[in-house]
C-alpha cells in the first residue's frame, strides 16, 4: 500500500510515518513547516530539537533501512498537491495537514484567518485531487472529539438516528465546537460528507481526543527521531504541558474548576488507530466515523496523576486553579461511545504511573530547554 501522509512533520505525522514504514508500507510525507514556523515566530519552540524532514528521513534510513520519501510544500496549493498525488499515486491519504491548535485559532484575526483558510483549503484540495487523479484512494481525515462539544446526551460514534413526528432518519451527530479550530474541523467533516455523497469517495473521519506522550518504538531509537513536543499554552496538549510544568517547578495550570471531561489517547494508540483505518477501508460512497479515544478524565484528575508521579520523583508539584480563559462548561455530562476501533482490533494503552514515569525521565533529560514563560500566554476566548 502506498500511503501519502500530509502534515508528516508534525506531532502525529512523523511517528505515524515511521511506524507505517516499519510495517512495510511505501510512505511519502508532505509538509510546509507551518507549525515549525509558527512556533519559531511566536517563541514557543518544542522541547526537543528537531532535524528537518529530509534529515529525519536520512537518519531513519541509516538506523533502520526503512525509507520515507519527502516533499516540502503547501497542501493548500492545489498545483503542488495534485502534482504530488499524480507522481505518488497513493492508495491512502492521511490528512494531518492542518493548523492543529484551538488556542492559536483564538489568538487574533490573523491567526483565525490562517486557521480557516489553511484547514478548509487543504481539505477541499484533498477531495478534488482524489476525485481527479486517484478516485479509489481512501482518505483518512483526522477530526476531533471537540467537534461534538459537551452535549447532555451520550455521544454516538459519528452518527445518530432521530425520530421526529413519526418519521426516522440517520444524521451526523449534532456538533457544537468550542473554538474556531474545532469549527473548521466540523466544516472539514461537512465538506467530505458532501463529496462522499456527490463523488462516491471513501473517507474515514477519526474523531480524536487530546493525545499525550511522545515515546514510541521508533522515536526511542534515537533522540533525533523524537516527535514535535510542545508544552506551551498554544500548541501543548494538557497532559504533556502538565508533565513539563512539574519538572520545571511551575504550578499545574488547571483552568477553572478542572471538571472539564474529555477523552484521551496515547500517541502509541493514535498510530495504531491510523493503521487499523488504513488496512480496513470503507466502501466507495461511505463516510465512516470512529471516536478515537481510549479513556476519559477530568482535567483535575490528570493534574492529580501528574502530581502523584512528580512527587514520587522528588518534585514539589503544586496544582493551581486559574481563571478559565476559555468559554466552556467546567462541570458537565460526558459519555462518548468509542467501541469501533477496538472492534477492529485496537488494544488500548491506558494511562498508568509507569507511562508517566517514562515520559518524565525523557523530559528531565531536556529540562534545560524549558521556558517557563510560555506556560501562560494570556490567550482569552472572550
Amino acid at each position: 500500500m502506498r500511503i501519502l501522509i500530509l502534515g508528516g512533520d508534525g506531532y502525529l505525522g512523523w511517528p505515524t510515518a515511521m511506524a507505517l514504514s516499519k510495517k512495510g508500507f511505501e510512505i511519502m510525507v508532505v509538509d510546509n513547516y507551518l507549525r515549525r514556523n509558527l512556533c519559531r515566530n511566536l517563541n514557543v519552540e518544542p522541547l526537543f530539537p528537531l532535524p528537518n524532514l529530509l534529515e529525519r528521513a536520512k537518519i531513519l534510513k541509516e538506523i533502520t533501512g526503512n525509507c520515507i520519501s519527502v516533499r516540502i510544500g503547501d497542501c493548500s496549493n492545489y498545483t503542488f498537491l495534485t502534482k504530488t498525488v499524480r507522481d505518488f499515486q497513493p492508495d491512502t491519504i492521511i490528512h494531518f495537514a492542518e493548523q492543529p491548535s484551538a488556542p492559536y485559532s483564538m489568538l487574533d484575526h490573523e491567526a483565525a484567518l490562517l486557521t480557516l483558510s489553511n484547514n478548509l483549503e487543504s481539505t477541499l484540495n484533498v477531495a478534488w485531487a482524489v476525485r481527479e487523479i486517484v478516485p479509489e484512494c481512501h482518505i483518512i481525515k483526522l477530526g476531533t472529539m471537540g467537534e461534538y462539544g459537551t452535549p447532555d446526551i451520550d455521544i454516538e460514534e459519528g452518527w445518530i438516528e432521530i425520530q421526529h413526528k413519526g418519521r426516522k432518519d440517520r444524521f451526523l451527530f449534532p456538533r457544537q465546537a468550542g473554538s474556531l479550530y474545532h469549527t473548521t474541523k466540523i466544516q472539514d467533516t461537512d465538506l467530505l460528507w458532501f463529496y462522499v455523497r456527490t463523488w462516491n469517495l471513501r473517507v474515514t473521519d477519526l474523531m480524536q481526543g487530546p493525545v499525550y506522550g511522545f515515546l514510541t518504538k521508533e522515536t526511542m531509537l534515537d533522540d533525533r527521531l523524537l516527535t514535535f513536543f510542545n508544552y506551551d499554552e498554544l500548541f501543548g496538549t494538557v497532559l504533556n504541558r502538565f508533565m513539563v510544568q512539574a519538572v520545571a517547578g511551575y504550578p499545574l495550570t488547571v483552568y477553572g474548576s478542572g471538571g472539564q471531561t474529555r477523552g484521551y489517547i496515547n500517541l502509541i494508540d493514535s498510530i495504531a488507530c491510523i493503521e487499523l483505518a488504513a488496512t480496513n477501508p470503507p466502501k466507495p460512497g461511505e463516510l465512516r466515523i470512529f471516536n478515537q479515544i481510549t479513556e476519559t478524565f477530568t482535567v483535575k484528575q490528570l493534574a492529580e496523576l501528574v502530581r502523584k508521579v512528580g512527587r514520587n520523583r522528588g518534585y514539589d508539584v503544586k496544582i493551581q486553579n486559574t481563571k478559565n480563559p476559555r468559554i466552556e462548561r467546567e462541570e458537565h455530562y460526558y459519555n462518548p461511545v468509542y467501541s469501533g476501533l477496538q472492534e477492529l482490533g485496537l488494544k488500548p494503552t491506558y494511562l498508568t504511573d509507569d507511562t508517566l514515569q517514562r515520559a518524565f525521565k525523557k523530559i528531565e533529560e531536556y529540562s534545560q530547554n524549558i521556558k517557563s514563560d510560555v506556560f501562560t500566554l494570556g490567550i482569552k476566548w472572550g
